[in-house]
């Protein structure tokens, strides 16, 4: 996790300064971190922080639209390529942001219902991926506009989950490989005339 130390605003954008909360998180200028889920370019660096610019479009599309100096995010550096890929792949490009309806103690888990606004619903499924706030989550239920996530005591302890409400906002974002598969999908029948659905279907999927 983080801390936004500092926020300025110029035009229609801002930029932001944040502290990671451990050393050792290297980055370089012109690197990527997300930022509560959010992928930002590294601006420059100094006196242990980094500096980001948040864009119009950034702004309204996530929740650093209402962010204030002295909010705690998650911070994420970019995947290295000979890495190991653990959850799934976040792009940090955020589809919309979210509403925390309600929470409900499970045991050692914590089971957050999310509310997501209309246009979502194609892109999440039961058992499948979501990323909230840029951490890589399962989704345990599905309604009409919500979705259910459980939350383990290491998420709750590592990132910014334990401090959040219903009725916090939070930045969604939906598994990239939902999104291209609901289009290609949409597209129609293959180039051999065989339908997309089915060729997935022979081939395992």
């Amino acid at each position: 996790m983080g801390l936004i130390v500092g926020i300025r605003a110029f035009g229609r954008s801002v930029e932001l300064r944040v502290r990671a909360d451990v050393g050792g998180f290297e980055v370089v200028d012109g690197g990527s971190v997300a930022v509560d889920g959010v992928c930002l370019t590294v601006e420059g660096r100094g006196g242990g922080e980094m500096f980001f610019t948040a864009v119009a479009e950034t702004l309204g599309r996530t929740t650093l639209g209402r962010a204030a100096a002295g909010r705690r995010v998650n911070l994420e550096r970019a995947l290295r390529v000979d890495g190991r890929l653990d959850g799934h792949i976040v792009l940090g490009h955020v589809d919309a942001v979210g509403r925390i309806a309600a929470d409900e103690d499970v045991g050692a888990s914590v089971v957050r219902t999310v509310e997501f606004p209309e246009g979502l619903s194609p892109f999440i499924a039961e058992k499948g991926s979501v990323a909230v706030d840029g951490i890589s989550l399962t989704v345990a239920g599905v309604g009409r506009d919500t979705f259910s996530v459980s939350l383990i005591p290491a998420t709750m302890g590592r990132t910014t989950m334990s401090a959040k409400r219903a009725g916090d906002f939070v930045n969604i974002e939906c598994d990239v490989l939902a999104r291209y598969i609901y289009r290609m999908a949409r597209a129609g029948a293959a180039p051999d005339g065989e339908s997309l659905l089915d060729k997935m279907e022979r081939l395992g999927f």
